[in-house]
């Protein structure tokens, strides 16, 4: 487990959360799975949940305002120092401003955008609220990575807005880059599977450390979930495609054999 205080460098996947019909229900179902603690926030928060390791923000979990239609997804944000240089410049490379740039509070500020393909996610720029502050343990963010329906739109997309290096590692049927900060693989982009049916957009995906994939898989079904397949041993963890009982999807990868144990994982 490794703690981290500071603002995430720009372009750095720093916070996920959840927007859900039903809060109380998310909070239950994340709570057993990945041993979170959520603690709401006041009316003027709109009852924010923080999702708590070890005290500290580790994801968001909110309520769908009412009388608004949105997508119940998990939400990856990038951290920016500037959120309305990076709105500009993601307009500029053909994305869309979906959510415009607002405060909040003294926590940061933020927006919501797509990129070429569709994909949605947001942008941070941090104030009181830096973003998550756990990492390489049960329960924290793992990898974050866009699968996208127009991939060289969206990897062009990506290294013009964020600066990003890239480490293209596909092969074998699949289309996949690694991105970079400073050399450091931060986050992925992808081609959408051939078999992925056709209603699934371009999209975002986050996946959360935990101990153990399958009896992990086997919680979510217990908890009202359900498992997309079989958990699967690969060079980056043991992984499994999940959806939560509101039907979200995420995925859960434990470290095993091939991969070896994060930097800063407890035994």
């Amino acid at each position: 487990m490794l703690f981290h205080d500071e603002p995430w460098p720009d372009g750095t996947p720093s916070w996920v959360d959840l927007m859900v019909p039903d809060q109380a229900k998310a909070v239950a179902f994340y709570g057993g799975l990945l041993g979170w603690d959520v603690q709401a926030g006041g009316e003027e928060t709109g009852f924010y949940g923080m999702a708590m390791l070890q005290g500290r923000p580790v994801a968001g979990i909110g309520q769908t305002p009412a009388g608004q239609e949105m997508p119940a997804v998990w939400t990856t944000y990038l951290s920016v120092s500037d959120v309305d240089k990076a709105a500009a410049a993601i307009t500029e490379a053909g994305g869309r401003i979906v959510v415009p740039v607002m405060d909040v509070m003294k926590e940061g500020r933020m927006a919501v955008a797509t990129d070429p393909g569709g994909a949605a996610f947001g942008l941070w720029e941090p104030g009181d609220h830096t973003g998550t502050q756990v990492t390489a343990a049960p329960g924290t963010s793992a990898w974050n990575e866009c699968m996208s329906r127009d991939y060289p739109a969206a990897k062009a997309f990506y290294e013009k807005v964020f600066g990003y290096g890239v480490d293209d590692i596909s092969g074998g049927g699949f289309t996949y880059s690694v991105l970079l900060l400073g050399g450091r693989p931060i986050g992925g982009i992808g081609g959408m599977p051939t078999d992925v049916p056709s209603e699934v957009p371009s999209n975002w995906s986050v996946y959360f450390w935990v101990a153990d994939a399958d009896a992990s898989a086997a919680k979510a079904v217990e908890l009202g979930g359900r498992a997309v397949g079989e958990p699967f041993d690969s060079p980056h963890g043991r992984q499994v495609r999940l959806v939560d009982d509101q039907g979200v999807p995420f995925l859960v990868i434990a470290p095993n054999e091939q991969s070896g144990k994060p930097e800063g994982w407890d035994d």
